[in-house]
């Protein structure tokens, strides 16, 4: 079990830095000897996995130079021992079991309480996982239904949900392009698809979906 009065040491990844300055300022409160590490994209998220010794990886799933999936799937590979909590503001009883699913120990709304977070940081230590009440509740009813609660985006592909999440922001296909290190032409691509399945036509449809399912 690991004790928490030790110097844990854990990496906060999120491209956006307020986020990451309120996560850390909140962790830092809770346990003040944490060690923390900040990067803001997957790849410098790889780097830090290599070279740092780590007890436990927090990540968003919306940043730069990847996916979550293929984070969670380098981490099994490269570091299994490292316990992975996603934190993100995607609807929890719906996409927090597609984590988990993925291979996640835990998944933290970034809509937590104080109080949360710190039951996340306390069970993802100790334990190795964390299952809010929320996620518990939807696997519960999926058990008793034998169907999650069912949202439009799960037909979309972690690379297809990323880049709906980008096009949400407003990002042009050149800059999602940058930020992913794919061609235009390919992100263009995956524009479409995700458009056929969602059975949309243009942005502000797409903004207006993610509203109601990711609010």
């Amino acid at each position: 079990m690991k004790d928490l009065k030790s110097n844990v040491r854990i990496v906060v990844a999120d491209d956006h830095g307020i986020v990451r300055m309120g996560l850390i300022q909140t962790i830092k409160r809770l346990m003040p000897d944490a060690v923390i590490t900040e990067v803001e994209d997957y790849k410098s998220l790889y780097k830090i996995i290599q070279n740092e010794a780590l007890d436990m990886a927090i990540t968003d799933v919306n940043m730069p130079n990847g996916t979550v999936q293929d984070a969670i799937d380098y981490i099994k590979i490269h570091k299994p021992e490292l316990r992975i909590l996603i934190f993100s503001s995607q609807d929890e009883e719906m996409y927090g079991m597609r984590y988990l699913k993925m291979g996640a120990g835990g998944y933290l709304s970034k809509q937590s309480s104080t109080a949360e977070i710190e039951a996340a940081l306390t069970a993802m230590l100790t334990k190795g996982r964390y299952v809010s009440d929320k996620v518990k509740e939807a696997m519960f009813l999926e058990s008793l239904t034998g169907a999650a609660k069912t949202s439009p985006f799960e037909a979309l592909s972690d690379r297809e949900l990323q880049i709906a999440n980008k096009l949400a922001e407003g990002l042009p296909l050149k800059e999602i392009s940058n930020q992913l290190n794919l061609h235009s032409s390919t992100i263009s691509t995956y524009k479409n698809r995700l458009f056929e399945k969602l059975q949309i036509r243009s942005v502000p449809e797409l903004v207006e979906i993610l509203r109601i399912y990711n609010q």
